[in-house]
């Protein structure tokens, strides 16, 4: 039975990520990363560092009915300056035997949802071209390619482009 079916059989349920869930947000990120084609990161921070870096108010994972976390997105500022107070930057992963089910479209939807809320205008991401799932995702969550930013930087010494992916609000920021 493919996994995808598993999943839609099964209760998923999109929550606030809380510290506990530390360790399976971190293992389904190293997973990401262990492909070369989900960041310009090859390891994993500290819980520290990446509780500094992720808003607490813009941090989601997707759970099972079991309680299992299958996937985590999160935003973070692209800027401290504040006139890009409304401008944050997307990461969404799913684990690796829980993808093509739909979590990440789910983890997408409900982190704009909440960016909405929290007064954000603009959501942005910077995909790898070859990491075509990804740039769907974001193209089915209303995002929109901006453009391809040549020789972005090097991961484990190899030059790599980056397509810049936009989606803008229609509620928050127009006041």
């Amino acid at each position: 039975m493919p996994r995808a079916f598993e999943m839609t059989a099964r209760q998923l349920s999109i929550e606030a990520m809380e510290p506990d869930d530390w360790p399976a947000v971190r293992d389904i990120y190293l997973a990401g990363l262990a492909t070369g084609d989900a960041s310009f990161e090859i390891s994993a921070p500290d819980w520290e560092k990446w509780e500094a870096k992720y808003p607490r108010q813009f941090r989601l994972v997707a759970r099972d009915d079991r309680g299992a976390v299958l996937g985590w997105a999160a935003l973070t500022a692209v800027s401290d300056r504040r006139v890009y107070a409304g401008v944050m930057e997307v990461s969404v992963y799913v684990a690796s035997d829980a993808r093509r089910g739909g979590i990440g479209e789910k983890l997408l939807r409900a982190l704009v949802d909440v960016s909405e809320r929290g007064g954000i205008w603009t959501l942005q991401s910077g995909v790898f071209p070859e990491n075509t799932a990804s740039i769907r995702l974001h193209l089915k969550c209303g995002f929109r390619e901006v453009g391809r930013r040549e020789r972005l930087g090097k991961r484990e010494g190899v030059w790599r482009d980056a397509l810049l992916l936009e989606r803008r609000s229609d509620v928050a920021g127009m006041d």
